[in-house]
C-alpha cells in the first residue's frame, strides 16, 4: 500500500531526479557542433559579425560552429528555421533590428519573436550617418528640416529597400520633423549611396561603415548621425536628437537567440560565453573599427528592449504606411 507519505516522496524523489537529468544535461553540453543561423546571404554586415563571433564561440566551448546562411524574405526564412529547431542549445540565431522588430509588422508571420525565441543577449548597435549631397544648400539638421518644408515632396531620400534601416531613418525623421521627403528604395545600400554621391538623389540615412570614407573625402556632407551616442570615427557630428530632433533615435542593432523552451542551464552558459566574447579586446576593436558599439546585458534587457522596439516600429509602420516590399 502507498500511503500518501510515500506518495509526496516519490514525487519528490521524481521532481530532484528531473533536476537531476536537467542539470547533467546541462553540464554535458555541448557534445557536438552548434548550427548558428545567420538569416542573409553571405558577405554582409551581420554574416561577418556572426562568423566572428562563431569563432570565438568554438575556441571557448571546444566544439565547431557552423554559420548557416539562409538569406530571403528579410530574415524570416532563418528565423523560422531556428523558431522549429529542438531547443537544446544546438541551434541559435544572430539577427539584427529589421529581422526582430520591422518584420512582424511588415510580415505575416509564422512565429512571434516575443514568445517564440529564448533571449541569449543583444551584441552591437552600428549607428546610421544621415548625409546630403555637396549641392544641397545646408550643413545641419534644422537647416535640412526648414528646407523640406519649405519645398515638400522635392527632396529624395535612398535606401537599401522598404523596411530597410534606410527606409526606416528616414520615416522616422519626417515623421518627426512633419516633413515630406520622397523615398527612392534601391536594392541594397551600395547603389543608394554612389546616387547620392552622383547627385541622382539629395539625402541618405546609412550605414556608418561605407559611409564614412565619403564623407572624409568630402563626397558627400554628413549632418548628423542616428544612434543615441555620437559616433567616436565622426566625434565632431552631433546625433539627430543632439541637433534638435528630441527623442530621434535609429540604429541597426543585432542580437542572439534560441528557440523558445532552452534550458535555463544552457541559456545560461550561451550567455556567459557570449558576454566573455563581446569583452574580448580583439571583438571590441573590430567593432569600434567599423563604428559599432558592444551592447551585451542580461538576457531579459535584450527582451525588454526588444518588446520596445517591436511597439516603436509597429507605430511607426503603421504611421507612416510602410507595407512590404512585393520583389527583390
Amino acid at each position: 500500500m502507498i500511503t500518501v507519505r510515500h506518495g509526496l516522496a516519490a514525487i519528490v524523489l521524481l521532481g530532484s531526479f528531473g533536476i537531476s537529468a536537467q542539470t547533467a544535461s546541462a553540464q554535458a553540453y555541448p557534445a557536438k557542433p552548434v548550427r548558428f543561423v545567420v538569416p542573409f546571404v553571405p558577405g554582409g554586415p551581420t554574416d561577418i559579425q556572426g562568423r566572428m563571433l562563431g569563432e570565438k564561440l568554438a575556441q571557448r566551448i571546444g566544439q565547431q560552429v557552423l554559420v548557416d546562411n539562409r538569406g530571403g524574405a528579410g530574415g524570416n526564412i532563418g528565423m523560422e528555421l531556428t523558431v522549429k529547431a529542438p531547443p537544446d542549445g544546438y541551434t541559435i540565431v544572430i539577427a539584427t533590428v529589421g529581422t526582430w522588430a520591422v518584420n512582424p509588422h511588415l510580415y505575416k508571420l509564422s512565429f512571434d519573436v516575443l514568445k517564440d525565441f529564448t533571449p541569449i543577449i543583444q551584441v552591437s548597435t552600428s549607428p546610421g550617418v544621415l548625409v546630403v549631397h555637396p549641392s544641397v544648400p545646408v550643413k545641419s539638421v534644422k537647416e535640412l528640416v526648414a528646407l523640406a518644408k519649405a519645398r515638400p515632396g522635392e527632396l529624395n531620400y535612398g535606401s537599401s529597400g522598404v523596411g530597410g534601416f534606410g527606409h526606416i531613418s528616414g520615416e522616422l525623421f519626417t515623421l518627426m520633423t512633419n516633413t515630406k521627403m520622397i523615398h527612392v528604395p534601391y536594392k541594397s545600400s551600395a547603389p543608394s549611396l554612389t546616387d547620392v554621391v552622383a547627385g541622382q538623389i539629395q539625402v541618405l540615412f546609412n550605414n556608418a561603415i561605407s559611409t564614412v570614407p565619403f564623407v572624409q573625402a568630402g563626397r558627400v556632407r554628413a549632418l548628423a548621425t542616428t544612434g543615441a551616442k555620437r559616433l567616436a570615427v565622426l566625434s565632431e557630428l552631433p546625433t539627430i536628437a543632439e541637433a534638435g530632433i528630441t527623442g530621434y533615435e535609429n540604429s541597426s542593432w543585432s542580437a542572439v537567440a534560441g528557440p523558445a523552451g532552452l534550458p535555463a542551464a544552457i541559456q545560461g552558459r550561451l550567455h556567459k560565453e557570449f558576454t566573455g566574447i563581446l569583452n574580448d579586446p580583439d571583438i571590441q576593436k573590430r567593432h569600434a573599427d567599423v563604428g559599432a558599439q558592444i551592447i551585451g546585458g542580461s538576457p531579459e534587457q535584450f527582451h525588454a528592449y526588444l518588446k520596445a522596439e517591436v511597439e516603436k516600429f509597429g507605430k511607426l509602420v503603421r504611421s507612416a504606411g510602410i507595407k512590404a516590399a512585393s520583389g527583390g
